[in-house]
């Protein structure tokens, strides 16, 4: 089954998205941010995409310039590429929605991982051409709100991810057959709108 976002390696730059590698600096290692080094790989590999990239208030109340700086320079550089990204965006989806509007057409496609915010946001994540990755969040009986969420995802912007890393083994089988129980989303539909998240 595809996973829409993991991490299973050890060297934090990287993500993966079933077969396809991501690689990019996430807001909690700023200090790893090595715009040449990014820019070989890319060069090197045209099947990498960017990410997991973007903007984070879990871990500090305010956004710092330096965050804000490394995000908009992964963004121009996807753009060059004309690759595909993955987003983080903890607490400041607006904020990363909107800093990714310049980039409508020059980046192929966006990932909203782990999204859980406003549904007012949806039609601009769409407009963008975004997917959102559903996670193990929706297994829990107790998420109501976050269930209300995914029911007004449109269901060809769906993908299905598991976040999985170090100490963490969430069961991307069991995500999918919540999908499937609450909204009728099957594994086909779901590998459906991944292939419409590569092209």
């Amino acid at each position: 089954m595809l996973d829409a976002h993991c991490h299973n390696l050890e060297d934090p730059s990287w993500c993966r998205m079933g077969e396809r590698l991501f690689i990019g600096t996430h807001p909690w290692h700023l200090d790893g941010f090595d715009e040449a080094e990014l820019v070989r790989r890319l060069e090197a590999d045209p099947g990498l995409g960017v990410g997991e990239i973007g903007l984070d208030r879990l871990k500090t109340r305010e956004i710092s310039p330096r965050m804000r700086q490394v995000f908009m320079r992964q963004l121009v550089i996807a753009a060059y590429f004309r690759r595909p990204v993955v987003l983080h965006g903890a607490k400041c989806w607006g904020e990363v929605t909107e800093a990714c509007k310049p980039f409508k057409g020059q980046i192929p496609a966006f990932l909203f991982h782990g999204f859980s915010r406003s549904e007012g946001l949806l039609s601009g994540i769409i407009d963008l051409n975004g997917y959102i990755s559903v996670g193990p969040a929706i297994l829990n009986d107790h998420a109501d709100n976050y269930r209300a969420l995914v029911a007004k995802i449109p269901r060809e912007r769906i993908l299905a991810e598991t976040d999985n890393e170090a100490g963490r083994n969430a069961d991307i089988a069991a995500v999918y057959a919540k999908l499937k129980e609450l909204y009728g989303i099957t594994e086909k539909e779901i590998l459906e709108n991944y292939g419409r998240f590569r092209t």
